[in-house]
């Protein structure tokens, strides 16, 4: 699909993100087109990936549709694979990472001796991927450019990022979403690690946003031989866009000053789209239907939407 951008009617805004192309129109909704972009330690690697914004933007709208009873959510409409468009609102800046194991930067953080993590503090004895007692949340500030940074609650109210009486909502979505996403992974043979939400505001509503339980936004391990790889020490089976960033650090990049991303040939580009697939298909449980639209019948279609929802 050509990268020029689109052009909607009463369009008033376009901003171009690492993966994601988001057109305001008339300041009260967002199409958000996702892309086959794909990025790792925050820089957005040279070829784009068959089928990835699709498998991700399906996921969310399966996720957002299954969690809707919990809280709003802004999804107005699903008119192409790879497009959502939903209610602008006031995004919160900050987003609500909820972790349920020790691992990844929880226990990178507790492996050098920390234990406190955002402010919220952490039980000894643990190993990695152990379960937490209970889930944690470890918000982080939401970065334009470069890293997210760890925040603790305390710090978000006090700079006045977040309300009070917003932070308490959002910390009650959140464990509650957690809770969900859990039960649905479970019945895949599945436990979700961890994974973030973003929300916003419109008036006084607070609303679920971007997008929810996909592989680029959490981490899943395999519950079949969790306990037994836990007891002999091995690494936990995982299903997450981990292993794009293995294999950059296998061949010298982790997204440092000076250092120059490698060629993807072929063969790995169509590697990563099936474990995309597959990633579609363990989370849902449904076979994934690649689906072709031209650049011209997803213009189409967004059109149609969008006079609909005028």
């Amino acid at each position: 699909m050509s990268t020029n951008p689109f052009q909607f009617p009463g369009q008033t805004a376009f901003y171009k993100g690492k993966v994601r192309d988001v057109y305001t129109i008339e300041d009260r909704l967002l199409v958000m087109v996702v892309s086959n972009r794909i990025s790792a330690f925050d820089v957005v690697l040279p070829r784009p990936i068959p089928y990835k914004g699709q498998v991700l933007n399906q996921i969310a709208a399966k996720m957002l549709e299954a969690t809707r009873d919990i809280v709003p959510n802004w999804v107005k409409a699903v008119p192409a694979p790879d497009v959502t468009i939903g209610i602008r609102c006031e995004t919160f800046p900050v987003e609500m990472v909820v972790r349920g194991n020790l691992t990844g930067h929880a226990w990178r953080t507790y492996k050098s001796g920390k234990r406190e993590l955002c402010g919220v503090p952490l039980p000894e004895g643990l190993k990695e991927n152990d379960f937490f007692p209970e889930p944690i949340i470890t918000p982080s500030t939401k970065a334009h450019e470069g890293h997210d940074e760890d925040i603790s609650r305390e710090e978000i109210i006090a700079r006045g990022l977040v309300s009070e009486a917003d932070y308490k909502q959002l910390e009650q979505y959140t464990l509650a979403l957690f809770k969900r996403g859990r039960e649905l992974a479970g019945k895949r043979g599945l436990i979700l690690v961890d994974t973030k939400y973003e929300f916003g505001k419109q008036g006084d509503t607070v609303f679920l946003i971007d997008e929810v339980h996909t592989p680029d936004s959490s981490r899943y391990f395999y519950a079949e031989g969790y306990e037994e790889r836990q007891q002999a020490g091995q690494a936990q089976k995982q299903l997450s866009k981990e292993f794009v960033r293995e294999w950059l650090m296998e061949h010298g990049f982790r997204g440092q000053a000076g250092q120059q991303v490698p060629g993807m040939d072929d063969a790995f580009v169509n590697s990563v789209s099936e474990r995309y697939i597959e990633l579609y298909e363990n989370i849902t449980g449904e076979k994934f239907a690649r689906e072709e639209l031209s650049r011209e019948e997803t213009e189409q279609r967004i059109k149609e939407a969008l006079k609909q929802l005028s």
